[in-house]
């Protein structure tokens, strides 16, 4: 017999569930959508089929091994925590010095060198071109005796260094390594990381000096020397931070700095190196500000996505080959001369989505570097920070923590398959070196810098305390660094003194045999560490290989 009851409970259920369904449906339509900078939407909630779809079996995986997406260590901080190098450098080699001692002492364990721009331009200081701009915000360096006088009272074997120089890069690493030499330390187990990328420099500083060929040309020499004769030293670090800083999107950040690296490698496998004698000493440095999901997953997609480029493409053998090893911390562009404390805030969430996203290696921007050289006390309170996150947050207990989120497994996965379009469309435009040539890549940072910018003045990107939750009553004004030119002056003075004692026969036979050596278009680090122990300045070593190798003349787009 038909149970009329039933039926009818049954329609009221029915009838339940419609209206939830309708409600349910203009909830979500009053919902905003969400897009983070890389495109991606937000969705109000994820599951589990969100983070399984397109999974590459991410829920197997485990840390310390292929494709490493959990991190390239087993135990990564708990038997390990990540090196702390704080960007310093400032005036001259006296005070960098000063400052260098200053935070060894506070516990920093790795050494991040900022070079002056006319350093960085392979200027000398007395230089016209050179006129205030020495030491004003980076150290001033002219010849071996700088790198004597930064590094003195330093144990280069416990300390590692970063040098963060690009243009005149072989020049400031023959002098490390010269250094090194004369200190009586064993080349082969050296350690340390040179910046040493040019074609970021074309996208995103420009300290570039020679044409984009001879610039790549000069990179392959260093890594083709490390290779043989410094094995355990990173003769580049691949700058996605500078690309990202000029307005790159993350998706961008991570292709373009995978598709320099690549290009690097192919120009050293053309020297007849095998990938394996040279690709575990590929760096990154990335840089973050933005979305916290977003940031880490960007570091977990671009890590199994680099280990799997070099495991398919370059049959790479080894695993340490395979392994994205970066330094990241935090991003200029992210801080704000606005309110300025708040910018301890941003530095701190920086810090955890490095720590949280498996870096090696963390530099934090310090409070007021969005608007001046850091001063001692702001470059306390970064390395504070990231200190009080090891010893007090239980960050480094365990390995990976965030894996397995559903959301932040879908956005690893999304950034994957989107980094390798946006590779795929570098490859289209003739490759990296090409595209930076003829201006593609730069002309698609711009495009995209003044999208953000112009975000951030309608008020549809907010910047707390630029464009929402200002303060009227807010003092505006803060402080500078002082420029002193009292440093630049002995500068220029030391200078002067060195080429009176130096032995000006033996500059002119090592400055006119690295000319040969680049006529020739052979590897010319071995002359350039000649040149400068017999301590030939930055300037005149540039300016021979400018005679061979002429400069750069940047392309022009309205």
């Amino acid at each position: 017999m038909f149970d009329v009851g039933c039926w009818m409970l049954d329609v009221g259920i029915w009838m339940l569930d419609v209206e939830y369904l309708i409600f349910k449906i203009e909830i979500m339509e009053e919902l905003k959508k969400i897009f983070l900078e890389s495109g991606f939407e937000v969705k109000p909630l994820y599951k589990s089929n969100d983070s399984e779809e397109n999974n590459q079996g991410v829920r197997n995986e485990e840390p310390g091994k292929f494709p490493y997406t959990r991190g390239i260590h087993p135990l990564m901080y708990r038997k390990r925590p990540f090196t702390i190098r704080q960007y310093a450098g400032f005036a001259s080699p006296e005070e960098t010095n000063a400052r260098f001692q200053f935070l060894i002492k506070n516990g920093q364990t790795g050494l991040n060198v900022a070079f002056d721009l006319p350093t960085q331009c392979g200027l000398d200081s007395d230089d016209p071109r050179s006129l205030g701009e020495v030491g004003r915000v980076g150290m001033a360096v002219d010849t071996l005796e700088d790198f004597e006088i930064a590094f003195n009272g330093i144990d280069l074997d416990k300390i590692t260094v970063s040098l963060t120089i690009n243009g005149s890069a072989i020049v400031l690493m023959a002098m490390y390594f010269a250094l090194a030499k004369k200190r009586g330390y064993d080349l082969k187990n050296l350690r340390g990381t040179a910046q040493n990328d040019i074609l970021k420099e074309f996208i995103g500083r420009g300290t570039w000096i020679f044409p984009v060929d001879k610039s790549v040309k000069l990179v392959t020499d260093t890594i083709e020397f490390c290779a043989t004769h410094v094995p355990k030293y990173s003769p580049v670090s691949v700058c996605g931070y500078h690309i990202r800083e000029s307005g790159a999107n993350p998706v961008q950040e991570m292709a373009y700095a995978f598709s320099i690296a690549k290009a690097y490698s192919d120009e050293t496998l053309k020297r007849g190196i095998t990938i394996d004698e040279f690709a575990s000493r590929l760096s990154f440095n990335f840089d973050i500000y933005g979305n916290f999901f977003e940031q880490i997953a960007k570091f977990r997609g671009g890590r199994r996505l680099w280990a799997r480029i070099m495991r398919e493409e370059y049959k790479a053998l080894k695993d340490e080959s395979c392994w994205m090893r970066m330094i990241a911390g935090g991003g200029g562009a992210g801080l704000t001369k606005e309110q300025p404390e708040n910018n301890i805030v941003r530095t701190a969430y920086y810090a955890l989505i490095s720590a949280l996203s498996g870096t090696q290696t963390m530099a934090l921007c310090t409070y007021d570097e969005a608007y001046t050289i850091p001063t001692e006390k702001a470059a306390e309170i970064a390395l504070r920070t990231m200190q009080i996150m090891i010893h007090e947050m239980g960050i480094c207990d365990t390995v990976d923590p965030l894996g397995g989120s559903y959301y932040v497994e879908t956005l690893t996965n999304q950034f994957e398959q989107e980094i390798k379009k946006e590779m795929q469309k570098v490859a289209l435009w003739g490759g990296i070196i090409n595209a930076v040539s003829t201006g593609k890549i730069q002309e698609a940072v711009s495009q995209q810098a003044y999208q953000r910018e112009k975000g951030i003045q309608e008020g549809k990107t907010l910047k707390v305390g630029v464009n929402c939750f200002q303060n009227d009553e807010e003092n505006k004004t803060v402080e500078f660094h002082p420029y002193n030119q009292s440093a630049a002056n002995r500068q220029i003075f030391k200078l002067k003194e060195i080429r009176k004692r130096r032995e000006i026969t033996l500059v002119n036979i090592t400055l006119n045999k690295l000319k040969q050596s680049a006529k020739q278009n052979i590897n010319v680090m071995p002359d350039v560490i000649d040149a400068v122990n017999a301590y030939a300045s930055v300037g005149e070593i540039i300016h021979v290989l400018k005679e061979v190798y002429g400069e750069f003349d940047e392309p022009i787009f309205f």
